[in-house]
């Protein structure tokens, strides 16, 4: 008897695989732009280095719930990643807000210099290391820039307006210091907000801009640059805390060559970005140099307002501010 479950148990055994297959579900809300193509990039980096141990799973365009739903998920292991905005994390630790501050880089190769610096990405990274959450990347998405519904040339024409704006108190006060008033919006109410002129405009970049259509109801562009939009991907430590160290380091490993080797994707998709805008019957205007040093000189105060109401947030936004010193060029 003792011979025959001996051999039975090794029937099972030897039909087992070698490893136990673990499915990766990534999700964000948009389509076609850095933060689907980085869970692309980082899927198929993980599938090949796990040597399929890791199945990714992709689902843009919100498929796994809106962002407060996939980001909550997350957190208690439902799903295993969620790429966005960092500002939308501001409800689990208001620091997620501090990439938001306006006037600090002079271009996208130098805010991605500040991104990929290790002191500070280390940092931002490990925000969510008691909420369930652990950093994974962060990379470039695009600089800030208005739609509307009528006609922007100039920053003086948003006064008045109703602008949706992501719920951090960093994006609302900008808004504010332009005489117009912030809306914090779900991304899946803002096209029809527009379309029955509830919002008169919305503060995002190109590639979310164009991604989502918004051509259709509000095709005036005002490219003001004078913040950046970045993105961050966060993993549930549940999940990366149940794999064995191999397959955590190539987690790990794999979301920051994926985040360092992004740049020039995003660069090139905001570029593409504006001329299908243009080509799809949308208008673009831009700040004259006089005019956006003028708006830079105006906002640039606002990082350090906001920040430097809790000591926490202020010492994050001041390592923030020494890497963009240390990496300007």
């Amino acid at each position: 008897m003792k011979f025959k479950t001996w051999l039975f148990a090794l029937g099972i055994a030897a039909a087992l695989p070698l490893h136990a297959q673990n499915v990766m579900k990534l999700g964000t809300a948009t389509l076609n732009d850095s933060q689907h193509e980085w869970m692309k990039q980082f899927g198929a980096m993980v599938e090949k280095e796990s040597k399929g141990r890791i199945k990714a799973e992709i689902y843009p365009l919100s498929q796994l719930g809106p962002i407060p739903r996939m980001i909550e998920q997350t957190q208690f292991g439902a799903i295993q990643a969620w790429i966005g905005p960092p500002e939308f994390l501001s409800g689990v630790d208001i620091r997620y807000q501090v990439l938001s501050a306006p006037g600090l880089f002079k271009d996208m190769a130098h805010a991605n210099r500040v991104l990929q610096d290790p002191k500070f990405n280390s940092a931002f990274l490990a925000l969510g290391d008691n909420k369930g959450l652990k950093g994974l990347g962060l990379f470039i998405s695009g600089p800030a820039a208005f739609v509307a519904r009528k006609p922007i040339r100039t920053v003086g024409d948003l006064a008045g307006m109703k602008i949706r704006v992501l719920a951090a108190p960093l994006q609302m006060a900008q808004i504010r210091a332009l005489k117009a008033t912030p809306v914090p919006m779900a991304l899946g109410e803002v096209m029809p907000a527009l379309q029955q002129g509830t919002l008169d405009a919305v503060m995002s970049d190109i590639p979310v801009f164009q991604a989502l259509k918004y051509y259709s109801v509000a095709k005036y562009l005002l490219a003001t640059d004078h913040a950046l939009l970045a993105s961050t991907t966060v993993i549930s430590k549940k999940w990366y805390d149940s794999l064995p160290p191999d397959l955590q380091k190539i987690v790990v490993d794999s979301g920051r060559k994926v985040s360092e080797g992004l740049y020039q994707w995003a660069v090139d998709d905001v570029k593409k970005g504006y001329e299908a805008w243009v080509k799809a019957g949308g208008e673009i205007a831009r700040l004259d140099p006089a005019a956006h040093q003028a708006l830079m000189t105006q906002l640039l105060p606002i990082g350090t307002e906001v920040t430097s109401k809790r000591p926490d947030e202020k010492a994050l936004f001041d390592l923030l501010q020494d890497a963009v010193k240390r990496t300007a060029r």
